[in-house]
């Protein structure tokens, strides 16, 4: 039987509550999702790939979903690394409008390069339609509790990151 591979990636700096749902409610979809953190994407990172990937796959062990989802970096063309694994979709949120022009053009242009692998946009959840890596960090930067929105995890690093004392997360 052959399985029906997914790849999700982004650079997870860090991985958060909304990027968690997009993978976990693409997986009914899929027999398995790699979750690809990605090294060059010429952003400035907090964290380093190494721990990028290490937070993202030490959340994910402690899940249900722990024998579907493969964390591992990646570099290069999404598209090439989709067809290395012989991926089927590439999973992409959307949080709003914005989100869907640079989006669209990234699938049409992953379609020209692999025309066998199709692109599944899920829209973000309503209540973290405002998350990003990005707003989290500054939040957290600034001494602001997003707890609630990261896994124990990734609060507790980005705590360190930051030299704050971890509050408890919240439930």
């Amino acid at each position: 039987m052959v399985q029906r591979i997914g790849i999700y990636a982004g650079t997870f700096d860090p991985i958060h509550n909304g990027h968690i749902s997009i993978i976990t409610r693409s997986l009914p979809l899929l027999d398995k999702l790699i979750v690809g953190v990605a090294n060059d994407t010429g952003k400035n990172t907090l964290f380093s790939l190494e721990e990028r990937v290490r937070l993202t796959h030490e959340f994910f062990q402690t899940t249900p979903y722990k024998e579907q989802i493969i964390v591992e970096p990646f570099d290069g063309l999404l598209a090439e690394y989709a067809q290395k694994h012989g991926a089927i979709a590439i999973v992409r949120g959307l949080r709003a409008i914005s989100d869907f022009d640079y989006e669209f053009q990234m699938a049409l242009m992953n379609r020209k390069l692999s025309p066998s692998i199709q692109t599944i946009f899920l829209m973000a959840d309503f209540h973290l339609m405002y998350v990003s890596s990005t707003n989290l960090k500054t939040v957290a930067g600034l001494g602001g509790d997003i707890s609630d929105l990261i896994p124990p995890n990734v609060w507790k690093a980005l705590c360190k990151k930051y030299q704050q004392q971890p509050q408890q997360p919240h439930e």
